[in-house]
């Protein structure tokens, strides 16, 4: 796929968040709180970072809007699903993440934010028993009913374009089923035969928006769009895909810390990383099936970062666990403790600790900016199917794991990457390596 210059921006920006919780909410009320001159979108890359484009004398360091055109925070719309009914101002209130002191002056907006039904199956969350779903339909049947969503949304409120994002609760892990979700084909049959074992509810979000010519980003740890079924219809469809699992705290810390071992050549004996949560994620990952497609996505990120076969003295025989505890005191606000045990000269033993008390929502609120405005550059310029330059936002980035790629995770490369991709969506030359 040859790289093209994006094309300016034409009209509004949908924004459709499937869940309407802490996440979605905190997103979008930063969102509307920033334009109105009342608040900073601190830690967005898109509103903030600077990129060198030219070498030598042309050589300039660039916010992104200057290289590429973005969509203004103006021009969003925003509209969501969610098992509850309560609108973003209600839910915004609830989560607790946010004082009231920077809800209130959105109040207006938030309250018109009503979240359409959600398609959902309790049996891929068991810890939620909302009312607010479309009941008991198959899974094509929800394939259909999102499309009508998307399009109603589109002529309600006029939008020329829209992304949709997954800020939604993590589902049971589904394991890959070639059978099913290598093909195109084999997938609709699926879904038609409403095969509920091997299709999860967000695969029908992620066909919906697709076929629909909607971008569409994983969020969450899910089984959804990492599929070769998926990368077929987005391939198709001419559209972006990107995921998985906001990459917020702790695999934050690992994915830019990890690299500190491996440059510095240490060695790496273990790596135990726990966290306590008390958020709505936290109840559903409290479900061990739930969890366990979380955990699938948080080891893997250190085993492509410090490789074995690389540096069979330094990694060869090293032990990674991860454990996230549910603990509703801190509701939003998550700690994660790491315990890194590592040796030096001569094999030497010495120890790092790392404690991170951070608030999950307001780490993860700039992400959910940044994909989707580089999404939607990213179909405005041509690319699509699996975008790669996005793994720097995501916990377990997509890959194509049928011709055995390894995913980038380290932090630093996946930065190159990202800037790599801005300079060319802005006509400039790609000219960094990832070594």
């Amino acid at each position: 796929m040859a790289e093209k210059v994006a094309e300016k921006p034409n009209g509004k920006l949908g924004v459709l968040i499937v869940g309407n919780g802490a996440v979605a909410t905190t997103f979008m009320t930063g969102v509307l709180m920033t334009r109105k001159g009342l608040a900073k979108p601190v830690g967005a890359m898109t509103q903030y970072d600077k990129i060198r484009v030219g070498r030598g004398k042309d050589k300039k360091y660039l916010h992104y809007k200057d290289i590429v055109p973005l969509a203004d925070l103006n021009d969003i719309m925003f509209g969501c699903w969610d098992v509850y009914p309560a609108n973003a101002y209600e839910s915004a209130v609830n989560a607790e993440v946010l004082k009231a002191k920077d809800i209130e002056p959105v109040r207006s907006e938030l309250e018109a934010i009503k979240p359409m039904k959600a398609a959902f199956d309790i049996n891929y969350a068991k810890r939620l028993d909302g009312d607010n779903v479309m009941g008991d339909i198959t899974r094509w049947e929800m394939v259909e009913r999102l499309r009508e969503d998307i399009r109603n949304f589109k002529k309600e409120t006029g939008v020329e374009r829209v992304v949709v994002l997954w800020a939604a609760s993590t589902e049971v892990y589904v394991p890959v089923n070639e059978a099913v979700h290598y093909k195109l084909a084999d997938l609709e049959k699926a879904m038609k035969e409403d095969d509920r074992e091997n299709i999860a509810p967000s695969m029908c979000y992620a066909y919906a928006a697709l076929q629909e010519s909607c971008p569409f980003i994983m969020g969450a740890p899910n089984t959804t769009v990492d599929i070769p079924a998926m990368w077929e219809l987005a391939e198709i469809t001419k559209m972006p895909i990107a995921g998985k699992d906001f990459k917020t705290g702790q695999t934050l810390v690992k994915s830019g810390f990890a690299p500190i071992i491996g440059t510095r050549c240490l060695g790496l004996n273990g790596w135990f990383s726990t966290n306590i949560l008390g958020n709505r994620d936290g109840l559903v990952l409290d479900e061990p099936a739930n969890f366990r497609t979380k955990e699938v996505s948080k080891l893997s990120t250190l085993e492509s970062i410090l490789v074995p076969e690389e540096q069979p003295d330094l990694y060869n025989d090293y032990y990674h666990k991860v454990r996230i505890n549910y603990y509703p005191p801190r509701n939003d606000n998550k700690e994660g403790w790491d315990n890194i045990d590592i040796f030096g000269w001569m094999g030497y033993p010495m120890q790092i600790k790392i404690n991170f008390l951070c608030r999950d929502s307001i780490l993860a609120a700039p992400l959910c900016l940044d994909l989707v405005l580089l999404s939607d550059l990213a179909a405005r310029a041509g690319r699509y199917g699996t975008q790669r330059f996005l793994s720097f936002f995501l916990k377990s980035p997509q890959h194509d794991y049928t011709v055995d790629e390894v995913p980038v995770n380290h932090l630093f490369q996946q930065y190159v990457m990202l800037k790599n991709a801005v300079r060319e969506m802005g006509g400039y030359e790609a000219d960094e390596e990832i070594d």
